[in-house]
């Protein structure tokens, strides 16, 4: 798909932004670039699509290397995400969407229909179309951003630390939801990014990158497994090594597998008994496929007088899931910003398949805190 031979940029002044780079993409590979400030991960992707021009060495796109091609061909052939978005403010959603596929002169039609299946790809209804981007929330924006770059459908998608301006909570989100995406569409990613729990979370390949050279590829596990050298391991961080050693890096491997759940035509008196008797305040509702679908307290039944009314009835329905191969550590601090006691765990099909809770992440907790300190002191001892 894209091949990097011995590629260098050089400023006036002889300053070496990137510094004689071998790497080879393949097709449907979500490869993320990361790196201190100033190590040349940016000016890397750019290259990619002549945003910066290559001082020496070729990039190959799909065997063609990509000064011989025409720029404006080029870059409409690849999508591109920056982190400030780039809507333009006085064209409707459907307007930013369909830029590419206006400028490749589609018809009307194909273009509205393009942007319609677009937004449904994120849960974003059809009258957003219509909408300018002062209406929408920063995640929304991001999300239309994203749905640009996607348009024509193109092979190869280049993301420029795309999701660095929003809340960490929106942007928990957002990775959730591209991760889905790239999945579901077989895209080619090439994404920069300063963080590393995001690397570890999207990437199948990460490339580590210092000084405008390249100092380590892998697969998240390969690099957290066995990093390169002193400059890897303190990049990675303390935390992520002790849990990559201890093999605890996702929900799913300290997950609660048996929750305690409901049914959503259950009356409300059933669900009181059942609570009794598993000395529980809340169960998970789930329907007869075992999808969850909300949840009910105790306090929530205290308010209703009718105890044959349902569960679905006065469940809550908005609740905030992770499916088991979330990343501990994004788990932990989603539970502490948001002040969940819980986080349910779902399958791609939003079946309930488990439970983490605070007490369930004590042991990680504290293992990545301490452990580090008393295996040095057990060696300093022996």
């Amino acid at each position: 798909m894209l091949t990097f031979k011995n590629v260098s940029k050089v400023y006036p002044g002889g300053n070496k932004a990137v510094d004689g780079i071998n790497l080879e993409i393949k097709q449907g590979e979500f490869v993320m670039f990361i790196g201190p400030s100033g190590c040349g991960k940016t000016t890397t992707m750019k290259m990619i699509n002549r945003l910066v021009k290559p001082t020496e060495g070729a990039i190959y796109l799909n065997g063609k290397n990509i000064l011989e091609q025409n720029t404006v061909q080029l870059r409409r052939s690849i999508g591109y995400v920056i982190q400030q978005i780039g809507l333009f403010p006085h064209m409707t959603i459907r307007e930013n969407i369909a830029l590419v596929p206006r400028l490749l002169k589609w018809p009307g039609t194909k273009r509205t229909a393009r942007a319609e299946e677009l937004l449904e790809l994120v849960n974003m209804d059809p009258e957003y179309l219509d909408r300018y981007p002062f209406e929408l929330s920063g995640g929304q924006q991001q999300r239309i951003g994203v749905l640009r770059a996607l348009a024509a459908d193109p092979p190869l998608i280049l993301m420029d630390e795309p999701f660095g301006a929003v809340d960490p909570i929106t942007r928990d989100s957002l990775q959730a939801e591209f991760k889905h995406l790239q999945k579901t569409l077989g895209k080619t990613i090439v994404f920069v990014t300063h963080d590393m729990d995001e690397a570890i979370k999207l990437a199948d390949k990460i490339v580590i990158m210092r000084a405008g050279k390249i100092v380590q590829v892998g697969t998240p596990d390969d690099i957290l497994h066995n990093p390169a050298d002193q400059f890897v391991e303190d990049f990675i961080g303390k935390e992520r090594l002790i849990q990559a050693k201890q093999n605890m890096q996702t929900v799913g491997q300290i997950m609660n597998p048996d929750p305690v759940t409901i049914a959503i035509n259950a009356t409300l008196s059933e669900a009181l008994q059942w609570m009794k008797k598993k000395r529980v305040d809340t169960l998970l509702a789930v329907n007869n496929r075992g999808i969850l679908k909300g949840f009910i307290t105790v306090e929530m039944i205290d308010r209703i007088r009718d105890m044959s009314k349902i569960v679905v009835e006065i469940m809550e329905k908005d609740l905030f899931v992770v499916e088991q191969d979330a990343l501990l550590r994004d788990t932990i601090r989603k539970i502490l910003v948001r002040g969940l006691k819980y986080i349910p765990v779902v399958n791609e099909e939003h079946k309930l398949i488990g439970l983490i809770t605070r007490a369930s992440l004590v042991d990680v907790v504290y293992d990545s805190i301490w452990g580090a300190e008393e295996e040095q002191l057990i060696t300093e001892n022996q």
